[in-house]
């Protein structure tokens, strides 16, 4: 906890976890700036009734994945602002926000480089068995397994924006020879040096030999994959979600491969985090604990930026990173 001078009469609280552990930056800027914070002391990822409790005296929240709904607002009077330490967007009820007069802004590509290049990562570790001969090595046994090269894979992109378009920048360099993507956006500028092909989500279900998501959690993305869609995928087909938790309907994916179908799976987020479900279950599923963008650069960039942006509002300047109004009407449409 620091107390500052109190020179802008506001209070933050930075509800994410770690905060400025690898890098003071975020904090030093704060109490330059005579702010008065206090971060989570929990050490973990908050309830919505726990930071409905906890944010009853601040004006502004730097916030991480934790739910910011109509509970927490109605229970902080005097809050002003929700800055995001990230990009999602769906833990944060923006049209409550908007008719509070809470200003929300996020740091959209800070996170980016950092959860394309594990996306990369987990697809070699997915295609070469590295997850499923670790833990055999580590239980004494020895087993040689045959896999695939990126460059001979087909590989299907599921949202093609500021991450996606990332990833397939990567394969490049991995002479990858198909790539399917789906995007609503036509118009995204992609890698040239690399084989696109536009397909509908069905082609690549079929198709693709990895399939990797980067979309938003909306109303129309929410349990967007379910058994019918992974029983269209190649019995050694395999997936990821380094996106948002639900996009993937987490039981249904368990079922899939408990049954033996499908090569394996990468999930980086959860519908309820920490996670402790079934997938734990499943060797050949890789699980880590949403950690995309938890690459020191990256992360330190987030904070700072969030940080920034909630000093920039608490001396009434213009911000830099608002969130723009198309979030908003995502969410008035339940799209």
């Amino acid at each position: 906890m620091y107390f500052g001078e109190n020179v802008l009469s506001m209070k933050a609280l930075i509800t994410t976890v770690p905060f400025g552990e690898r890098d003071r930056t975020a904090l030093d800027r704060l109490e330059d700036a005579g702010i008065e914070y206090l971060i989570n002391p929990t050490g973990r990822k908050l309830t919505e009734p726990e930071l409905a409790e906890m944010a009853a005296d601040f004006d502004v929240l730097i916030a991480g994945t934790e739910p910011i709904g109509r509970l927490v607002m109605d229970n902080a009077p005097r809050l002003k602002m929700i800055s995001r330490v990230g990009i999602g967007l769906d833990s944060v009820d923006l049209l409550a926000a908007k008719d509070r007069g809470i200003v929300v802004s996020y740091t959209p590509d800070a996170p980016a480089p950092a959860v394309a290049e594990l996306t990369v990562g987990l697809m070699i570790t997915l295609l070469r068995s590295v997850q499923t001969s670790n833990l055999q090595m580590h239980d004494g046994k020895w087993h040689r397994y045959f896999g695939m090269r990126l460059s001979n894979a087909t590989i299907g992109i599921i949202g093609a924006g500021r991450i996606g378009s990332k990833v397939i920048h990567h394969l490049a360099g991995f002479d990858v020879s198909r790539v399917l993507i789906n995007d609503r956006n036509p118009k995204i500028n992609l890698d040239p040096s690399v084989p696109v092909t536009w397909a509908d989500k069905e082609t690549i279900y079929r198709e693709a030999d990895i399939i990797s998501f980067h979309l938003p959690l909306t109303s129309e993305t929410k349990d967007l994959v379910r058994k019918e869609q992974l029983a269209m995928m190649k019995d050694d087909a395999l997936i990821l979600n380094t996106a948002r938790g639900g996009i993937i309907n987490e039981q249904d994916l368990f079922e899939s491969l408990n049954s033996g179908h499908l090569g394996g799976a990468a999930i980086d987020v959860f519908k309820h985090e920490p996670y402790g479900g079934p997938l734990t279950q499943i060797d050949r599923c890789v699980l880590t604990a949403h950690m995309g963008s938890m690459s020191v650069d990256c992360r330190i960039q987030m904070e700072v930026e969030a940080t920034e942006e909630a000093i920039r509002f608490m001396r009434k300047e213009t911000l830099l990173s608002e969130v723009p109004q198309d979030e908003y009407d995502v969410q008035s449409q339940g799209i």
